[in-house]
């Protein structure tokens, strides 16, 4: 007998009705002879309904008491979810994430899952029950209540699937798998029936938000097979899984971007060894996370030093920058909040000569300036103006045929 971990996130438990679809769609999976493990969120909306009040008491409120709190929401969905299944005639029980006992460090709000007794799972698993778990959540070793940080019902969801060895973890969603681009962006983007992890946490590390980074980089470390299904619409979604030599692997799996963006440069700066830390070291204490950087060739001693912030830090980022180039005698700083990132991602250009060139054709064949590159072993970015950025993803989209079905794998 098979053993599936299915995750159903907020939109798909937001009304009774809704409950009651999921409650269905669990039991007809026991009926096919599957063990089942569900892992909840809280209803839509009900996680920010309890933000709202917390704040209402204190501007900053106390992170345990805020874990305590919004804990409760999961807890509200696995006892009306549970509930549902027994009018179905399934034997069911929910668990809040201290009955697990799914362990966690002790950083409130945003915790990081350590390790998971799955003794009380597997003897309930026995005797016929589905469980139904509260997402999101842990407890400390102290015994209090902690969270995992947004999303976090994905990581509880497979953290599960690897501690209890499942078959597959589905995780149950308002889109019906992983596409090749933003469809909002691309009419013609195609869903994958597979991706690697490789792939998905660069797609997701560019701002899709089919599944939350942690989850998937848990996954990859432990081999969980994830699939992303649609809660509501019948269909085989899309296998996240690892790298297989049988798998029939495009060069590219898709284009990912992300708005969020500003740049800063620094001009002028005395070239002299250690400068780069000089620049960035203050960044990184301030807790400002740096991504493209680019420093130019040194002329009359001088060189200007450029690199990518998120949006909603380069105010403070500027701050930061405007006190280092006193301090180093640099002559100025720079800034340009209009301007997106755009990547081609594919465990296929490991072994593909030309995806670079093939990429910056495409972008010229538009007239699409290319302000920054940025590359790694499966993941070439470029950063544009924001204007031109929906352009973009068209033209490369196109231009390495993601909108046509890959050709079936000859194996004569």
């Amino acid at each position: 007998m098979s053993l599936i971990v299915q995750k159903f996130g907020g939109t798909s438990v937001g009304s009774i009705e809704r409950i009651e679809q999921v409650a269905d769609k669990v039991a007809s999976f026991r009926a096919d002879g599957h063990d089942v493990v569900v892992v909840v969120s809280a209803m839509a909306g009900e996680t920010n309904r309890l933000i709202d009040l917390a704040h209402q008491i204190q501007p900053r409120p106390v992170p345990r008491e805020m874990d305590v709190l919004v804990s409760t929401g999961e807890q509200v969905t696995t006892a009306l979810l549970s509930m549902a299944l027994a009018k179905r005639g399934q034997k069911a029980k929910s668990y809040n994430g201290s009955q697990v006992r799914i362990l966690t460090d002790s950083a409130h709000t945003k915790a990081r899952i350590r390790e998971i007794d799955d003794a009380r799972l597997r003897a309930d698993l026995e005797k016929g029950y589905v469980l139904v778990v509260a997402g999101f959540q842990g407890v400390d070793e102290h015994g209090n209540i902690t969270t995992l940080g947004r999303g976090g019902s994905d990581t509880t969801a497979v953290a599960l699937a690897a501690a209890l060895k499942a078959d597959e973890c589905q995780i149950y969603t308002d889109v019906d798998g992983v596409y090749t681009t933003d469809p909002r962006v691309v009419d013609g983007a195609r869903r994958l029936s597979q991706i690697t992890f490789e792939e998905m946490l660069e797609m997701a590390s560019m701002g899709s938000k089919v599944l939350q980074i942690r989850a998937v980089e848990f996954a990859g470390k432990y081999h969980v097979p994830l699939r992303v299904l649609h809660s509501f619409q019948d269909g085989p979604g899309t296998l996240i899984t690892v790298e297989d030599s049988a798998m029939e692997t495009p060069t590219i799996a898709g284009i990912a971007f992300n708005r969020d963006e500003a740049k800063l440069t620094i001009e002028g700066v005395p070239d002299m060894p250690g400068v780069a830390y000089r620049i960035l070291g203050p960044v990184g204490e301030a807790n400002i996370e740096v991504d493209v950087i680019v420093q130019n060739v040194s002329h009359d001693n001088t060189t200007d030093f450029t690199f990518t912030v998120s949006r909603g830090d380069l105010p403070r980022a500027e701050d930061v920058l405007n006190a280092v180039a006193k301090e180093i005698n640099a002559e100025k700083v720079s800034s340009d909040a209009k301007i997106a990132k755009v990547s081609v991602v594919g465990v296929g250009m490991r072994s593909h000569a030309g995806v670079a060139s093939q990429m910056f054709r495409a972008l010229a064949e538009e007239g699409i300036n290319i302000q920054m590159i940025t590359t790694s072993e499966i993941k070439i970015s470029v950063i544009i103006e924001e204007k031109f950025l929906e352009l973009a993803v068209r033209a490369l989209h196109s231009s390495f045929g993601l909108d046509k079905e890959p050709e079936a794998e000859n194996l004569d």
